[in-house]
């Protein structure tokens, strides 16, 4: 028998390519990270469980030196390693920080004492910490105006309003600088240029932990919340995984446990938050690939896009709709249209004798077959409208990055957004044709924790036609009770289809 080919060499062949494609490089014998471990262990961390390492996919984060299991302590940073106001107040900067009048806001303070700090260069005593820490940033502030207009609408919108409050922050805060021209011998302006507050502005937004602090006098009412945790903040992001951060009063450490084991060589996670992808790109500079949370957004003009411009009663229905918070966040997802979506489209899409039900709508009920029908042929179309333009935005995005060579990390950033919705606007047309077609299905009705066919609160049921293989085949649907939309807050149970066409439940899970 020819040696390693048995079914034993195959499987550890088949383990040895997984860890391979998933295990970071081990960065610890860089002198950056030399550095910055003894910097921590005079300040009484040292760490057993975690190693820097580069990973395909997510670049610099921390690597498990062992198996980790649920619940154990991964960090535990003591709070003589984080940068808080308590920091700043205790420095050099303290005396001015408190005879300046209107008090500055936490969050200069804590940019102030980034870029004096950085200026400092080797007289800094956080330098080993300063010098791990990126040069520049992808958020959108950063970004070359050309790539911020390949934005989807909603997020150029915000990333503009990001701009502004960031030129505002730095022209309000430019008197205060000049107080401390005493400090440097070279000029303030020199030093807290705009690039250089972009830059500790960015630090902050997009790598502090929340740690409350005593609100002190010589500073503004704006919450104070941050603190930078060196070594703590290379961990990257994950929607996947859950983990418990938080500041202990009793051992004044910031400590972070896992809640789900983690394999040996592998990179540790924490999650940012429940954000989707536009959210992640404003307010982090990255885009989370397969992101449960991801959605793409509907605005108001294009939600009346394909709605009939004769209805009288339109300018009524919008009104009702912003009354009742029903205007905002109106997604597709990868389970297709929001609840929020679709009973949006069902106000809009009833007809005069109908409208007096408005409220029954915003409750979930349903009005009639035909304004079922209508709304989701609605929603059709508009996702459609937004494949459409995502193709023709990757196709622009492709003939720029060939013109634009130097913006080219930019660009593939925006370019990953983009391809991202695309996938979402494909899984969510594809559940409306099932809707559509394959089923007859309009329309169902489960009680949650009451209907016979239910235990717990959501759970998902395969639905057939009578012309779908038994096995599924190409007609197999999933579809998430809460998720869809389609009348799910009801509290009646059962089942219910506008066609006659029979429906079978075969299983759930």
């Amino acid at each position: 028998m020819k040696k390693g080919g048995g079914r034993t060499s195959r499987i550890r062949r088949r383990k040895l390519f997984r860890c391979s494609v998933s295990r970071g490089v081990n960065e610890s014998y860089k002198p950056e990270f030399i550095e910055l471990k003894k910097w921590l262990k005079d300040r009484k961390f040292e760490d057993t469980n975690l190693i820097p390492a580069c990973f395909p996919g997510t670049g610099r984060g921390l690597m498990s030196k062992t198996s980790l299991r649920e619940g154990q302590m991964i960090i535990s940073l003591p709070e003589s390693c984080l940068i808080t106001t308590d920091t700043v107040i205790r420095s050099y900067l303290g005396t001015y920080i408190a005879k300046w009048q209107p008090p500055p806001s936490p969050l200069l303070a804590l940019c102030t004492f980034l870029v004096s700090e950085k200026h400092a260069g080797d007289q800094s005593l956080w330098k080993p910490y300063l010098e791990i820490l990126p040069q520049a940033y992808t958020c959108p502030v950063c970004l070359e105006p050309e790539v911020v207009n390949l934005f989807p609408k909603p997020l150029k919108a915000k990333a503009e309003e990001q701009r502004a409050r960031v030129q505002e922050f730095f022209s309000s805060s430019r008197d205060f600088f000049s107080s401390l021209q005493p400090l440097f011998s070279e000029a303030v302006e020199s030093i807290f240029s705009y690039r250089a507050l972009l830059w500790a502005w960015c630090t902050v937004n997009t790598r502090a932990v929340y740690v409350k602090h005593r609100q002190r006098q010589c500073f503004s009412t704006e919450p104070n919340t941050y603190a930078l945790a060196p070594y703590l903040d290379l961990l990257n992001h994950s929607p996947e995984v859950q983990v418990k951060g938080a500041f202990n009063e009793e051992t004044r450490c910031y400590e972070i446990r896992t809640a789900s084991n983690c394999r040996k060589h592998e990179e540790v996670f924490i999650c940012y938050g429940p954000h989707d992808n536009q959210r992640l790109l404003l307010e982090y500079g990255f885009v989370s690939i397969h992101n449960p949370h991801a959605c793409v957004y509907v605005s108001e003009d294009i939600l009346v896009k394909y709605l009939p411009t004769t209805d009288k009663q339109m300018n009524k229905k919008i009104s009702i709709l912003k009354d009742h918070d029903f205007i905002e966040n109106l997604t597709f997802g990868w389970d297709g249209p929001s609840w929020r979506l679709l009973t949006a489209l069902k106000l809009l899409c009833l007809e005069a004798e109908e409208f007096t039900c408005w409220k029954k709508v915003l409750l979930g009920e349903v009005i009639s077959d035909t304004n079922e029908k209508t709304s989701l042929v609605i929603a059709q179309k508009i996702c459609q409208y937004f494949i459409e333009e995502t193709n023709a935005m990757l196709r622009k995005i492709s003939h720029m990055k060939d013109e634009e060579v130097t913006l080219l990390n930019q660009l593939t950033l925006v370019e990953t957004l983009w391809t991202e919705e695309l996938k979402i606007l494909q899984a969510s047309a594809e559940i409306l044709n099932s809707l559509q077609t394959p089923f007859r299905l309009l329309y169902i009705e489960l009680c949650l924790r009451a209907s016979r066919f239910m235990s717990v609160s959501t759970r998902t049921f395969i639905l057939l036609d009578e012309n779908t293989p038994k096995d599924g085949g190409s007609h197999l649907q999933m579809c998430s009770v809460l998720s869809l939309g389609l009348g799910c807050k009801r509290r009646a149970f059962g089942y219910r289809t506008s066609y006659s066409q029979p429906v079978r439940i075969i299983g759930s899970n």
